[in-house]
């Protein structure tokens, strides 16, 4: 099969790479470039576990075939830590207790900074209706939604760390 150059921005990076053209964005992240975070958890796009931001956008990829990514930016949840510090949304998961098992973690984390990046401050109301499509069957989504709001106001107060 015929492979298609691309060239992307991935985590602040950019690559170029001969992909096949089914080939899915989680798993040019996964098996190409060993980004391990996002997760396959259903690969039909109803778990939300490999959501990641393209373009500042969350989108489900595994559902997102690698070639439309060409000439774009991708942010996984490999890249939200910045200097060895890791982004108010990860310590917030992990302080609050948003986190039980971690597979579905980083499509949680990747969907709350969508959603924060478009309101800083959301209700509850809010965040639930914005992870919507991010399945969990370990918490009962209470811890979730609180490390979110911690972290809205985390970032409200230190707006360094919206980007």
């Amino acid at each position: 099969m015929k492979k298609e150059l691309i060239e992307l921005k991935i985590n602040g990076d950019f690559h170029e790479l001969a992909v096949a053209p089914h080939r899915t964005l989680l798993e040019l992240l996964r098996e190409e470039l060993g980004l391990m975070g996002s997760k396959d958890g259903c690969n039909v796009g109803e778990c939300g576990a490999c959501t990641v931001l393209l373009d500042g956008e969350a989108v489900l990829s595994c559902l997102t075939l690698a070639v439309r990514c060409r000439g774009r930016e991708v942010l996984t949840i490999e890249g939200l830590a910045r200097e060895g510090k890791l982004h108010p949304l990860q310590e917030a998961f992990v302080y609050e207790g948003g986190v039980q098992c971690g597979y579905c973690t980083p499509g949680f984390i990747m969907m709350a900074k969508s959603i924060l990046d478009s309101n800083p401050d959301p209700s509850d109301e809010e965040i639930r209706d914005g992870l919507a499509g991010n399945l969990c069957r370990c918490t009962g989504y209470v811890k979730i939604i609180k490390a979110i709001r911690v972290a809205a106001e985390k970032v409200r107060s230190h707006p360094d760390w919206r980007y």
